[in-house]
């Protein structure tokens, strides 16, 4: 009996990464309604709920170690037909999330209070909204971890269309309710933070369900094993640590790049940092979309190297990045064609829209290279070159987002058009090494430690 002829490297990739722009994209849409909701509440009730957040959202970047180290490890044993071995590594990477989950819902719940206080407010009104918001949040702690490493690893082993529908579901529960408890309509209690946090965890429950469901139902590539789940694997944790680690320091890396380019915005007056935060939020619902063309090339690049199928691993990872520079080019037209109405929907501002015109071009521009780093650092990752991309990112940062945008915004005068410039030349840099990285094949050299 012959083997099925395997897709089109195309195929896969669309069929793969269509999906997970879809699923990555609408819970960044989600989270960008519910701010808009809670800001209809009072400024602080955004001020506070927008920390606490971003607390959650630290914690999930540590988590992340998890998501990755395991990701890895399965899709060299999905593409060497071991899933026996994927299955156990799923079942301890989500036993490793199911303990300290307890440990963060403890501290969202005890630290929360403390961790707000470190706010400086004339008022304590946003502190009060941020704690009642986390405290809520952390009786879903538990729900929240397991359900953030269980889907990010259905994700990156290639199930797109599982964790879309997923996500899709989850995110419309949480749209659903967010007015009902927080404003209080047809009959519900006015809740207002206490709703908002309601609404993430029940709609989050219900999704983990469907997500348990799938684990358990062999309808995708990996299965829940309970005697897997309860039964640990010290050095099955070694390996999820030592893959995990470096992907963990990269996003708290970029995290930090991030907040140095605000604070240089928040020097250069309001309207500055008003156009900043937008052109954020704009860019994070972009990046979500060019993360799913990364995703599929990490999924398949990693496969085909399981597979010990090195060229067809190359293949696939060079057209997603023809893929990304032909998505990212459309969207820097339809940036520049669409902005002022783009612009509108963040803010009415009128002095916010006509800076955030003048400059939109920087933005438009930038999301090019950006498209293509994301690509070919799921391809490096794919290959398991994680320190790489770990240390590259400590280099950007500090030469680019720190060194760099000062020097250029301040030194030499570009103000915040530099803090732009300085992201653009990052992205472009980046990508042409880690291009050359994995044109040059060193990602080989860990091969060795994933066996």
């Amino acid at each position: 009996m012959t083997e099925p002829q395997p897709q089109s490297p195309l195929r896969e990739i669309l069929k793969t990464s269509v999906p997970a722009v879809i699923d990555l994209s609408s819970q960044t849409i989600t989270w960008l309604i519910e701010a808009i909701f809670i800001g209809h509440l009072s400024a602080a009730a955004l001020a506070g709920v927008g920390i606490s957040l971003q607390i959650v959202l630290l914690t999930f970047a540590v988590v992340l170690t998890f998501v990755m180290g395991s990701s890895i490890i399965i899709l060299r044993y999905l593409g060497a037909k071991d899933s026996w071995n994927a299955n156990h590594v799923l079942a301890q990477a989500l036993m490793m999330g199911t303990i300290m989950s307890v440990f963060i819902g403890l501290i969202w719940y005890f630290a929360g209070t403390q961790i707000m206080l470190l706010i400086r407010e004339e008022a304590p009104v946003a502190r009060h909204f941020g704690v009642q918001w986390l405290q809520t949040v952390s009786y879903f702690a538990p729900i929240f971890i397991v359900n953030f490493i269980a889907l990010g690893i259905l994700r990156m082993a290639g199930d797109t269309m599982v964790t879309m529908r997923i996500s899709i579901i989850t995110n419309a529960i949480h749209l659903l309710l967010l007015p009902l408890l927080v404003f209080g309509y047809f009959g519900f209690p006015r809740l207002e933070a206490v709703g908002a946090a309601l609404s993430i965890g029940i709609a989050h429950t219900i999704g983990f369900t469907f997500t348990f469901y799938y684990l358990r139902s062999r309808k995708c590539s990996l299965f829940l094993s309970f005697r897997e789940y309860t039964t640990p694997n010290f050095k099955t944790f070694k390996q999820l640590f030592k893959l995990g680690v470096p992907t963990t320091v990269e996003q708290l890396v970029w995290a930090f790049g991030q907040l140095v380019l605000s604070s240089f915005a928040a020097q250069m007056g309001i309207v500055p940092l008003a156009v900043h935060q937008v052109f954020l939020r704009i860019q994070s619902v972009l990046s979500m979309a060019f993360q799913g063309f990364g995703l599929a090339s990490m999924t398949l690049v990693g496969k085909n190297l399981g597979a010990e199928k090195e060229k067809r691993a190359m293949q696939t990872g060079r057209i997603a990045g023809r893929i990304a520079l032909i998505a990212s080019l459309f969207v820097a037209t339809l940036i520049f064609i669409f902005h002022r109405i783009i612009l509108v929907a963040f803010t009415s501002d009128p002095e916010v829209v006509a800076f955030g015109s003048r400059i939109i071009l920087v933005l438009a521009i930038v999301q090019i290279p950006k498209a293509l780093n994301i690509v070919f650092s799921g391809n490096l990752r794919g290959g398991a070159d994680l320190a790489w991309l770990m240390w590259l990112a400590i280099f950007s940062v500090i030469l680019f987002e720190s060194f760099g945008a000062y020097f250029l915004s301040f030194i030499l005068g570009a103000g915040f058009v530099g803090l732009w410039i300085i992201q653009a030349v990052d992205e472009s840099i980046r990508f042409t090494l880690n291009y050359f990285r994995f044109r040059g094949k060193k990602w080989k050299i860990i091969e060795t430690h994933l066996n």
